[in-house]
């Protein structure tokens, strides 16, 4: 399974374990759901990658074999993730083991803490000439404000270490191989939080952003769904794939 959970005690450990990056396809975006709905029940989640990355973003490898009808099939599935991780009634805590990179770097911004192991914090999709869906933006201007927008989506810069908790991309720093042990701890001391106070309190901060989603995903998505699927996106991701990831 590309999402495994484990118990630890009354927290829930979620494992990205897909591949050699830690890819979102639409596998991992599938299980990702079905595993937050398993953990409903646990006091607070930790959200973690295998190996020496937290998640490299998207699955281009899957886009360049699948084209226009893969993309179709992905991209809701794609927005669908990050909501469940953002509307997570519980604590979501990040444990950075690695890179965090486009998709990647989304989903720690999806999670309530995250502690940086190792690795670096990017955005990078309009490199390879893939504009951002609504939800993700969203969970991007909610977790570090619209001012910061720009510099974290047209750039396509990354940032490790000292520099990224200065941007405030990550909370707090851990050595790489106590990161999971410590959001650990911050899961079980944020889990001691009263469940539905805190549901609620989390749900009236991120409010103003599940309703720009709802109010204006039906319009947008065609539109990002359109730009991916176009010629020219389709040969930057495969492009992108031979220089890169062959």
């Amino acid at each position: 399974m590309p999402i495994t959970l484990d118990s630890h005690r009354d927290l829930a450990v979620l494992r990205i374990d897909h591949g050699g990056g830690n890819t979102l396809d639409t596998d991992s975006c599938r299980e990702l759901v079905l595993r937050l709905e398993e953990a409903e029940q646990a006091r607070a989640v930790v959200l973690t990658g295998t190996g020496g990355i937290f998640c490299a973003g998207v699955d281009l490898k899957r886009i360049a074999g699948g084209g226009a009808p893969y993309v179709a099939e992905f991209l809701p599935l794609l927005s669908d993730a990050l909501l469940a991780v953002f509307g997570f009634p519980r604590p979501v805590v990040a444990a950075l083991n690695g890179h965090a990179i486009a998709g990647g770097a989304v989903l720690a911004a999806a999670c309530d803490h995250r502690v940086l192991g190792a690795g670096t914090i990017g955005v990078t999709e309009l490199l390879v000439g893939l504009p951002f869906p609504l939800a993700a933006l969203e969970v991007l201007r909610c977790t570090y404000g619209t001012t910061q927008l720009p510099a974290l989506t047209c750039t396509g810069e990354t940032w490790g270490g000292a520099e990224a908790l200065g941007r405030g991309l990550a909370d707090e720093q851990a050595r790489p191989e106590d990161v999971l042990e410590r959001a650990i701890a911050v899961a079980s001391r944020l889990g001691e939080l009263p469940a539905e106070p805190f549901a609620h309190t989390k749900a009236q901060i991120r409010q103003p952003f599940h309703e720009r989603i709802a109010e204006y995903r039906h319009s947008d998505d065609p539109q990002v769904e359109r730009m991916w699927q176009s010629a020219e996106a389709l040969a930057a991701v495969k492009s992108y794939v031979d220089r890169v990831l062959r």
